[in-house]
């Protein structure tokens, strides 16, 4: 459905890919007048793809998801994304699809998509930084949502009734205390022995109830393998 709103749209648009290549997903959102609140939005599963096809994939999305005569800003904090539209594409485009070194142009469908998109319509791309404690919401939930549709590989959004995508674990919380780090007494602990980190070799599901894919980083718990930062919660 397309979003027909105010003169003036300010959204965000995110993609996610648990292994890069592996499990992917998109997502974007249209704020509230006051700019910082989701109004809409939307996330879906991309099955295996690259990190750089999620976050194209959420920007055509987003960019067929609103009106074109919308005045619209776009909140993103994937680089090349914005560049690949807005810096390299020009120089795509006069070389006949190919990089300066002649190579074709990597994910040339989506970008040829997004070209036509955002033909005759007022665009403003703006780059926030992820993660942060104090970033742009918008961003946040998008980075959320599109996290949620690449784990679980399954569509959602306001018009479906779905819950708000559950928070980060690569984002700090305001005010939260500094992780205590495990000391050795004498011996190696217990912590300090399960302290080291590995790439998962197949999907599973960790203490905290949230689930990883295969190419994660997980960390060894009390009860079998999670995410690093359940397991330094947990000591």
């Amino acid at each position: 459905m397309i979003v027909r709103m105010r003169e003036r749209v300010v959204a965000a648009c995110d993609g996610a890919s648990k292994g890069n290549p592996g499990p992917a997903g998109w997502a974007w959102v249209v704020s509230d007048e006051d700019e910082r609140t989701p109004a809409r939005w939307e996330a879906g599963p991309l099955g295996r793809a690259t990190n750089n096809v999620a976050e194209l994939t959420a920007l055509e999305r987003l960019l067929s998801s609103v009106d074109p005569a919308v005045e619209l800003e776009i909140r993103m904090d994937s680089q090349y994304a914005m560049k690949a539209v807005t810096t390299w594409l020009p120089g795509w485009k006069r070389n006949g699809w190919k990089t300066s070194g002649g190579k074709p142009v990597a994910n040339q469908e989506l970008v040829v998509s997004i070209d036509a998109l955002l033909e005759g319509r007022s665009v403003e791309f703006r780059y926030v930084p992820a993660h942060q404690v104090d970033g742009d919401p918008l961003n946040d939930f998008a980075d959320r949502a599109a996290s949620q549709a690449a784990v679980v590989q399954e569509a959602a959004g306001s018009e479906l009734g779905s819950p708000v995508p559950p928070p980060s674990p690569d984002t700090p919380k305001s005010g939260a205390p500094r992780k205590k780090t495990a000391r050795r007494t004498g011996g190696a602990s217990a912590a300090s022995s399960s302290s080291r980190t590995i790439k998962a070799k197949f999907p599973g599901r960790c203490l905290c109830g949230r689930s990883y894919a295969a190419g994660e980083s997980i960390a060894k718990n009390a009860q079998g393998w999670g995410h690093p930062e359940c397991r330094t919660a947990e000591a």
